[in-house]
């Protein structure tokens, strides 16, 4: 009986010793925290990427984002905006790729996309553009190994903003 307990004992013992490196180079996101700048409307994704193993030094973390849209608007010299119609919105996909170091097995980073340009529309001779809101939704953060996970809160908005584009 001893020995049919010691024998278990062991083959457990070696199952787990064998599924521990397993386990080990299994990439997940633990978080994925989205934000945007205020004084750009640019979004920022804070994550943190674990499982990686330590036979890698870097890993490239990509941010898509299924929709962003931002609207853009004219302004006269005195702060007001003709009532003209001078807006535009705009909506694209985003896309953008960096690589971060691996310590650990492990990585955590900020990775920033947007907002869409206004592309061609310009204001006409004595008004200024300026960016007043911008919304990002489908927003999701992927590792090279395949893994990702969708960022929170999704979708998010700056609400009304002013700011003047250069």
């Amino acid at each position: 009986m001893r020995r049919i307990a010691a024998i278990v004992a062991a083959l457990f013992g070696l199952a787990i010793a064998m599924a521990t490196p397993a386990f080990a180079d299994s990439p997940h996101f633990l978080n994925a925290n989205s934000s945007i700048s205020t004084s750009t409307g640019a979004l920022s994704v804070s994550f943190k990427e674990v499982g990686l193993g330590n036979t890698v030094s870097t890993e490239q973390v990509t941010l898509t984002v299924a929709t962003a849209t931002a609207d853009y608007q004219c302004f006269n010299n005195g702060g007001n905006h003709p009532k003209a119609g001078n807006k535009e919105t705009v909506s694209t996909s985003l896309t953008t790729t960096g690589t971060f170091p691996v310590r650990n097995g492990q990585t955590t980073g900020s990775i920033s996309a947007g907002p869409p340009s206004q592309g061609a529309f310009a204001c006409p001779s004595g008004q200024s553009l300026y960016l007043q809101s911008v919304t990002y939704s489908g927003i999701f953060v992927h590792g090279s190994a395949g893994d990702s996970l969708q960022a929170t809160p999704d979708p998010i908005s700056t609400g009304a903003i002013h700011l003047l584009i250069a």
